[in-house]
């Protein structure tokens, strides 16, 4: 696992955070719960990878 995929996920959590405080401030709760399933669903995306990677490796250590 590289660094730099947890620094992006850091920085996409900041982001949600702050639109989403933005937002229920402004009155718009519906779209700061969308902005915060958004940023989940992208974080996801980008860990889909990652267990892919982890299973391919469990396969090759004990040969299935």
């Amino acid at each position: 696992m590289d660094v730099d995929l947890i620094f992006r996920i850091a920085a996409i959590g900041i982001l949600v955070s702050v639109l989403h405080q933005l937002l229920v401030r402004s009155g718009r709760e519906e779209q700061a719960m969308l902005t915060s399933l958004a940023g989940l669903i992208v974080v996801l995306f980008m860990i889909v990878g990652e267990i892919s990677y982890l299973f391919d490796t469990i396969k090759a250590i004990f040969n299935l």
